[in-house]
């Protein structure tokens, strides 16, 4: 399960966000590619928009039940 506290510094504020858990697998910037980029440098995912609007949100929240390790968290605000 993601952690907060582990949280890379790239996300952007909003209510997903991805941690040190992440291998890069891509599946969260297929699944919702207007909200996740990949940091070149680290080799992984990050939001860097927050969801805007319903179909952005169900997108993340499909990505991140969709992930592998658990990368991405939702801290519920």
């Amino acid at each position: 399960m993601a952690d907060v506290e582990n949280k890379y510094t790239q996300n952007a504020a909003g209510k997903f966000y991805v941690d040190d858990q992440c291998i890069d697998c891509d599946l969260c910037r297929e699944t919702a590619p207007a909200n996740f980029k990949r940091d070149e440098d680290g080799g992984h995912s990050y939001v860097y928009k927050p969801a805007e609007t319903p179909e952005e949100e169900a997108l993340c929240k499909e990505a991140m039940e969709g992930c592998p390790v658990e990368a991405i968290g939702d801290d519920g605000s």
